[in-house]
């Protein structure tokens, strides 16, 4: 026969109210509980108190989001991130690979074939600029040549005491009074004639033939033909570039060209121009182009355009399908002028 009694409800109550006490001590106590373990305590149907281990889930730490200063972060000690070409290419050949890097694999796009397969075809990106791909016009380069432009200094350029002539006209350094611009205008151009001008055109390319019917005259660069061309003033206009087509038959005219103002003085003389050759085509003789600005704005009212003894001693040669050819220049020709305005 068992001994064991039921529990009196006043010995229970105190029981369990004796459990509370020890489950509030054992969890607030250090030595028996810790921020992750802990006790409680209870009485089972016997009326023995009984303990259990609380075991919790470790807590993820949390990290501070500010770096350490005296602890780098392990990207910055990396050794990727040391500067050279193949961590950081330049911009511009990244660009002409169409900003694929050595060693990854090419752009691709995925499709779906009449069959309802699905395909995955690689391709290289189209480096090609808005220009090279004929979106937009590329902007005029103007014609390298040796330029002489009048001074609006009214200090002239005085000749330096000791100093060497030759010196002086190797670094382009012009004595007063005597310069190529003034040299040149000494018998041009005010008893130059109107009668044979040819007016601008801005809305088209229009054309000027140089022969025998064209007027003479004797510049101090040699004996040539010349045509004069008005250059259109008023209110507003603006400045503009002229295109110069000097075309190729038994022969070419190779220009230069003089702007005078309102008075017929010379102001500025283009010549020397290392103009581009455009070979023919099968509706199209080949030319000599040159881009020359026009400053009307600035006073220039007329242009002279004629050829000097030296270009006549010289010769184009170009090279075209039955290899290379010489041009022989000639003092007479065929020319186009066109209006051409930057946007």
């Amino acid at each position: 026969m068992s001994n064991s009694r039921p529990l009196h409800r006043g010995a229970l109550i105190a029981s369990l109210t004796l459990a509370v006490v020890l489950l509030a001590g054992c969890q607030g106590s250090g030595g028996t509980s810790s921020s992750r373990e802990g006790y409680f305590t209870w009485v089972d149907d016997q009326g023995r108190v009984q303990h259990s281990r609380i075991i919790r889930e470790p807590e993820p730490e949390t990290e501070d989001p500010r770096p350490d200063p005296e602890h780098p972060s392990p990207s910055a000690s990396d050794e990727n991130a040391e500067f050279n070409l193949e961590n950081y290419p330049d911009g511009n050949e990244l660009e002409r690979r169409g900003y694929v890097r050595p060693g990854e694999p090419q752009p691709y796009f995925t499709w779906q074939d009449a069959d309802g397969n699905i395909r995955t075809s690689y391709y290289q990106p189209d480096t090609r600029s808005d220009v090279e791909k004929g979106r937009i016009k590329p902007p005029v380069q103007l014609t390298p040549a040796s330029i002489y432009q009048r001074s609006d200094s009214p200090d002239p350029v005085v000749e330096r005491e000791g100093g060497d002539p030759d010196a002086f006209a190797i670094l382009g350094v012009e004595t007063a009074g005597d310069s190529f611009l003034e040299r040149w205008a000494e018998n041009c151009c005010e008893d130059f004639g109107r009668g044979n001008v040819e007016g601008w055109h801005s809305d088209r390319e229009f054309g000027l033939t140089v022969d025998d019917s064209s007027p003479v005259h004797s510049f101090i660069t040699g004996h040539s033909h010349y045509r004069l061309v008005r250059i259109p003033a008023g209110a507003g206009r603006r400045d503009f570039i002229m295109r110069l087509r000097s075309f190729a038959r038994e022969g070419m005219f190779v220009p230069s060209v003089a702007f005078l103002d309102a008075t017929m003085k010379p102001v500025r003389i283009v010549t020397d121009l290392v103009a581009d050759y455009v070979p023919e085509t099968w509706h199209r003789r080949g030319y000599l182009e040159s881009f020359i600005p026009v400053f009307p704005g600035h006073g220039e009212r007329w242009m002279v355009i004629f050829t000097r003894d030296e270009d006549l001693r010289g010769q184009t040669v170009i090279e075209d399908k039955r290899g290379p050819r010489a041009i022989k220049h000639s003092r007479q020709g065929e020319l186009g002028l066109a209006e051409i305005r930057e946007r």
